[in-house]
């Protein structure tokens, strides 16, 4: 225990027109959860992709269990004993447990493929981290946490002695996570160092043993867990001290906007009333799988609608495509925003411009490249979006700066109702509060918002009134200054309780 096994000294990485990593220091010691923190945008992915081989370094020194070494690639990297966990997930969702875990180092008996040999051997390394998941399962019928195991598994088939884990609880019930704490304490009790990614800053406490910091491409500082607080984390992350984690303006709550009457949608969705006012944040809470996202989707003309009436201004309007409900006035910020919220592929120019077409092109259909670019340069000034300019790939950008795309092309729509779902999902403490005062915006321009999100204190924090979800059906709505975590909790898992009640009655 104790033993540095990477050791990264003055590395620094050049982007065209990016300074990523200047003259960064890292040091991780075996048996230890070094978390690594800082903003969207500090370096942190730039540092690990360096160690893992996917990025060459431009100078620096690097050691990995006591050897130098120059730039490496991904093979190198695994071979040294390096493995990285992304957020993202990168598996093979058609091919079983054992297939993933061995893919590229299929297991052979007499020059010929043996699916039984790769079974057993995953089904050891399941067993010794009392992992329940029969090898041959197809990965893409696991839950994500399941996935993630698995991904673990992977790691140590390969005799990984470092872990780095990128974000691995963004999408895990409470209980996922205990269950994946426990396999992080059993990897550290092993001997592997476990580099850790997180935004999280809460959940640190029950893990990490030490913290380094980043900020703006640079190192700050490292030490222990024990000797610092979430609030003195939190200041070396963003060069000030955050007086307000959920900064919430006052608003007189005026009309009705919006309101959904007796929607139904498939297995999710089902009998949903709600109604949104000026002036008013509305949060929905609820556990993974009680429907808040399919209720979303649902409303925005995603997924097919069995019955309901969308009410907009006193109006019925017809939404039966996400086109419809553009139009109307209505927009998503989507839950999975790489996957349905940008074009990671495309400039920011073109994220922006696709769904605002109507608004920059003339009668024959043609591009006003001026109103485009002040489109443009409105929605990233308005938005603070730190970008090198407007034709570098979206993808490119920072999960916060991400984000701030996706809620900047609907700026220009003059939008009068905007959903929300898990729009702080794997983005920093600063930019969160960013966003919030986005929210606080719309709010005072009396736009009508609804927030979804899995974090408690977060619809605490920043909703005016709690709408709560379980198995598909609204069981709670509630003025936030009168909730209380516990009732909220209860109206997200005792729904069946409350039905049997109402019947007896």
């Amino acid at each position: 225990m104790d033993e540095v096994i990477v050791s990264m000294r003055g590395i620094c990485k050049r982007f065209p027109g990016v300074v990523a990593l200047d003259n960064v220091d890292f040091e991780l010691r075996s048996g230890e959860v070094m978390a690594l923190l800082g903003e969207n945008g500090a370096g942190k992915s730039t540092l690990v992709k360096i160690l893992s081989g996917v990025y060459e370094r431009d100078s620096g020194e690097l050691e990995i269990l006591g050897k130098a070494h120059g730039n490496l690639t991904p093979k190198q990297a695994q071979t040294l004993g390096v493995a990285i966990i992304h957020q993202e997930l990168n598996m093979c969702r058609h091919l079983t447990v054992a297939e993933n875990i061995f893919l590229g180092r299929e297991k052979t008996r007499g020059g010929i493929l043996s699916n039984a040999l790769m079974e057993a051997e995953a089904r050891k390394l399941l067993d010794d981290l009392k992992i329940d998941i029969h090898p041959a399962q197809i990965v893409g019928d696991l839950a994500i946490s399941k996935q993630q195991m698995v991904e673990i598994a992977k790691a140590l088939s390969i005799n990984a002695r470092i872990l780095i884990m990128d974000e691995p609880t963004s999408s895990l019930t409470s209980k996922e996570i205990d269950d994946l704490f426990r396999i992080i304490r059993t990897l550290k009790a092993s001997g592997h160092g476990i580099v850790y990614i997180s935004h999280r800053l809460e959940e640190l406490q029950h893990i990490a043993d030490r913290v380094t910091i980043m900020r703006d491409g640079q190192y700050i500082t490292s030490m222990n867990y024990a000797d610092t607080t979430i609030d003195k984390i939190i200041t070396h992350m963003i060069g000030r001290e955050l007086k307000e984690k959920f900064p919430r303006v006052s608003c007189e709550k005026g009309k009705e906007i919006f309101s959904v009457k007796n929607l139904n949608a498939g297995r999710m969705v089902r009998d949903i009333n709600f109604s949104l006012y000026e002036g008013e944040v509305v949060g929905v809470a609820g556990l993974v799988g009680a429907g808040r996202t399919e209720m979303t989707r649902a409303v925005f003309g995603i997924d097919p609608k069995d019955s309901g009436e969308i009410i907009l201004d006193g109006n019925v309007v017809k939404i039966n495509s996400p086109e419809d409900s553009i139009k109307a006035g209505i927009v998503l910020a989507p839950e999975d925003r790489k996957k349905d919220g940008i074009s990671t592929k495309l400039s920011l120019r073109h994220n922006y411009a696709l769904p605002n077409l109507d608004k920059i092109c003339g009668a024959l259909g043609i591009i006003n490249r001026r109103k485009e670019e002040s489109l443009c340069n409105d929605a990233i000034a308005s938005l603070s979006v730190k970008t090198p300019g407007l034709d570098i790939d979206a993808g490119t950008l920072s999960g916060g700066n991400q984000q701030k795309v996706v809620v900047g092309k609907w700026l220009a729509r003059d939008a009068r109702v905007m959903i929300f779902d898990e729009p702080t999902r794997g983005i920093d403490v600063a930019a969160k509060v960013e966003i919030y005062n986005i929210i606080n915006k719309l709010k005072q321009n009396g736009i009508a918002v609804m927030f979804v999100s899995s974090e408690m204190p977060e619809v605490l924090g920043i909703s005016d009134r709690i709408i709560v979800m379980c198995d598909g059906r609204i069981t709670g709505d509630m003025l936030t200054k009168d909730a209380t975590q516990n009732e909220i909790l209860t109206c997200a898992t005792n729904f069946e309780s409350k039905m049997s009640a109402a019947a007896i009655q």
